[in-house]
């Protein structure tokens, strides 16, 4: 229990936007610690904020400015507690670092297929209640679809067991799902069972240009015919965004952008050979050249060009933040409308803020972008974000709305989307949300403020 010296690493959201102040930061090494901890924090009427590696985009994990909060952090909580290879599950405690999962099974052979930017610091706890994507949702699903039990310390300090690792358990309501991706209101996640996948025999991974959306979703549909289970990641990228890892990492070599509006990165895994799958991949390149869907096209010749390839896509959000402050959106559109989206969307913000820059990338595979919009060249960033934050989100929710998408794909709501979550949720939605808030944790002390205002 930590109450004084630097606690600024526990009380600084991830972007830096924002700075609070907690009464302390309790670190549990155990789920009864944790217990203990809350019953405490529920006794005396104080609020807990519960923490994984605190790299959310959505202010959802870091204390008020208030002083009167408790962070409960996750991280000493970081044990693989086993790995199950015939019922292909590992289970794991909330704090572990998410590459480290993803390490412990590689070395069994097997493959834990969440993957983002963040692997590194990201936990398995936050992934799960923010329900986390990545970029192998096109084919794994996201953190929701690879969990199959969960222990929660409830509101009351109570402990839920619910690790059985079963594929099949229809004994009423899915209690699991209700605690996946609740960011921490409803109940605290301490270990969850995950499904593994067998190692696959080979990966290959293929940068396309594409000279509109258009093409590249008309690509995904061919890719998805093609390669069927084996397609595991299709990911577009704007040539602004492009041009800004090749202006600020100048250390990697950005293929095609600049012939092209559009890049997409695809990714196939094969349980068969190599050879099976590189056919798979040439034949569907070829087909998308001579369709005029591709104009040019780059193959991976090992894993360290994949990789390299990988870095590329995963470097635009830090190529962004080099630029300078920016407006960042994770939207989710039904594929077919992307396109459509696009270009309306662009349009409107073009003409409302004659200048700006979009940087529009993301996973097209699943329909979510990251739609983030920079200030016009030659402004000052941060008073463009003071004078035109809320405007410029209020015009793309807006529009995700008019085309029957979500203001938030996988980064959750924390406090910076909950008070634009009445406008895009019904009336009905919005009641039952906050009837599972009321029932689950009614003295409100589970990570208040967030999702919901109450």
């Amino acid at each position: 229990m930590l109450t004084d010296g630097d606690l600024s690493a526990w009380e600084t959201d991830w972007r830096k936007r924002s700075y609070g102040k907690a009464l302390a930061v309790a670190r549990p090494a155990s789920a009864q610690e944790v217990a203990a901890v809350v019953k405490a924090c529920a006794n005396a009427g104080v609020s807990i904020v519960p923490q994984g590696g605190n790299t959310g985009l959505v202010v959802g994990s870091t204390p008020d400015e208030s002083g009167t909060q408790v962070v409960l952090s996750l991280q000493r909580m970081n044990r693989v507690r086993a790995l199950d290879g015939d019922n292909l599950t590992i289970t794991v405690e909330a704090g572990c670092i998410l590459q480290t999962v993803q390490e412990a099974c590689a070395a069994q052979g097997f493959l834990f297929p969440l993957s983002l930017a963040a692997e590194g610091s990201c936990t398995i706890g936050g992934n799960l209640s923010t329900n986390a994507g990545g970029t192998q949702v096109v084919r794994y699903g996201n953190a929701r679809d690879l969990c199959l039990g969960l222990e929660v310390v409830t509101a009351s300090g109570d402990i839920w067991d619910g690790l059985s690792g079963l594929r099949k358990d229809n004994t009423g309501y899915d209690l699991r799902d209700l605690f996946i991706g609740s960011e921490g209101t409803l109940g605290i996640i301490t270990a969850a069972t995950m499904k593994l996948h067998p190692l696959p025999a080979s990966q290959l991974t293929a940068w396309a240009a594409v000279a509109t959306l258009e093409d590249a979703v008309a690509l995904l549909g061919m890719a998805h015919r093609t390669l069927g289970a084996g397609l595991t990641g299709f990911e577009v990228m704007g040539q602004f965004a492009l041009s800004l890892v090749a202006k600020h990492f100048k250390q990697l070599r950005v293929p095609l952008y600049e012939q092209s509006p559009y890049c997409v990165l695809i990714e196939n895994s094969d349980h068969e050979s190599e050879l099976h799958a590189r056919t798979q991949f040439e034949r569907l390149l070829e087909t998308a050249i001579e369709e005029g869907r591709v104009t040019d096209a780059v193959v991976a010749e090992n894993l360290a060009q994949a990789h390299q390839l990988w870095h590329i896509r995963e470097s635009i959000p830090l190529a962004q933040a080099e630029e300078g402050l920016n407006i960042k959106h994770d939207i989710s559109i039904a594929v077919s409308r992307i396109p459509e989206f696009c270009r309306v969307t662009d349009a409107l913000l073009q003409r409302e803020l004659p200048g700006i820059r979009l940087v529009n990338f993301g996973h097209l595979g699943d329909g979510n972008l990251h739609y983030n919009v920079q200030a016009p060249q030659g402004q000052d960033m941060a008073a463009f974000l003071d004078e035109n934050e809320v405007r410029v989100n209020t015009l793309v929710f807006d529009s995700v709305r008019e085309f029957g998408g979500s203001i938030s794909a996988e980064h959750g709501v924390g406090s910076l989307k909950r008070d634009k979550l009445e406008h895009h949720k019904s009336p009905v939605a919005m009641g039952m949300m906050r009837a599972v808030k009321k029932a689950l944790d009614p003295g409100n002390t589970l990570n208040p403020g967030r999702v919901l205002r109450r």
